[in-house]
């Protein structure tokens, strides 16, 4: 048995409550703290405005362009009993548009993605961009891309503004085959 007694309700009581003061004034000093630094005398620094020449203008897809380019791409998959997903990316890699068609494999998605991502990068298609892989076998190591055919550019000006890419047919070339119906709306 313990010679040990309970402390009584009221030494509980008043221990808790030593202790939630102690607490409190640690939040009310870091609180005063903080806003003392707050109030400090250096003033925030203002934001600075970039020179013209400091500037690059890019040009981008529409929303609706890219959605219509991604469409055109199934619209023709579908024509030829195929299923197809669909990405367009902007000029940075950036996806705009994906569209997973029905029945379109599971692996198809991601490989869309990738495609375009590979052709706006290259500007080339990547059935191209394939062929160089035996003078270079380590792009295919570069995040994010896939060297395999179905990747089209899009360009304006002779730049690249953008990547269609499609997956999931039964070969590379009727990929790409798809993925140029897409560009091939943005022209007219």
């Amino acid at each position: 048995m313990s010679s040990r007694r309970k402390p009584s309700r009221r030494t509980r009581v008043l221990v808790g409550g030593a202790a939630l003061a102690v607490a409190c004034a640690g939040v009310v000093g870091t609180v005063a703290a903080n806003a003392a630094d707050s109030a400090g005398t250096a003033p925030a620094a203002a934001p600075a405005a970039a020179r013209g020449g400091d500037l690059v203008q890019s040009t981008h897809l529409t929303l609706d362009a890219a959605t219509g380019a991604a469409r055109a791409a199934v619209e023709a998959a579908e024509k030829d009993g195929r299923h197809v997903s669909v990405a367009v990316v902007d000029r940075n890699g950036n996806t705009l548009v994906t569209l997973r068609g029905d029945g379109a494999g599971p692996q198809s998605y991601e490989s869309a993605v990738r495609k375009a991502f590979t052709a706006v990068s290259w500007n080339a298609p990547t059935s191209e961009l394939a062929g160089r892989l035996a003078q270079a076998p380590g792009l295919k190591d570069i995040p994010g891309t896939l060297f395999l055919a179905g990747g089209a550019p899009v360009t304006a000006k002779g730049a690249p503004v953008a990547g269609v890419g499609v997956a999931g047919a039964p070969s590379g070339d009727l990929d790409e085959k798809y993925a140029r119906a897409g560009v091939a709306t943005l022209g007219h």
